[in-house]
């Protein structure tokens, strides 16, 4: 078994997708329309067949208490591997993204924490 797709709540899917491809580097898999609403996954370019990450409308009454209170403690809603926690931090905070998590090392672990503009915070993480 494993994981084929999972999902974040987004705020606006357009936005979200802006972020998630031009800035995070994702590439877009599915955009179908439902409605006022779309199916809209991205990918990572290096495995374009793997994970899809579901860029999920918030519509839901119960999405924005739960988006809040896991903003408001600091927890990140997905998190994604990166070769280097240090120099994407730099290329993406050269690129205007806002950090609530500086790179900290834990560990093995090195991880930083991002605010993806559609009401999640998502944590990049390598290991050594």
């Amino acid at each position: 078994m494993k994981i084929h797709l999972t999902s974040v709540f987004v705020d606006d899917q357009e936005k979200a997708l802006r972020f998630y491809t031009d800035v995070l580097g994702f590439v877009k898999k599915h955009d179908v329309p439902l409605g006022a609403d779309r199916w809209l996954t991205v990918v990572s370019p290096e495995d374009p067949e793997g994970t899809e990450l579901l860029l999920e409308p918030s519509g839901h009454p119960a999405v924005q208490p739960y988006k809040t209170a896991l903003v408001q403690d600091g927890i990140p809603a997905a998190s994604f591997s990166v070769d280097d926690v240090r120099s994407e931090f730099e290329r993406l905070r050269d690129l205007g993204v806002h950090f609530t998590q500086e790179p900290v090392e834990m560990g093995s672990l090195t991880t930083a924490i991002l605010d993806d503009t559609c009401g999640n915070l998502i944590q990049i993480v390598h290991s050594k």
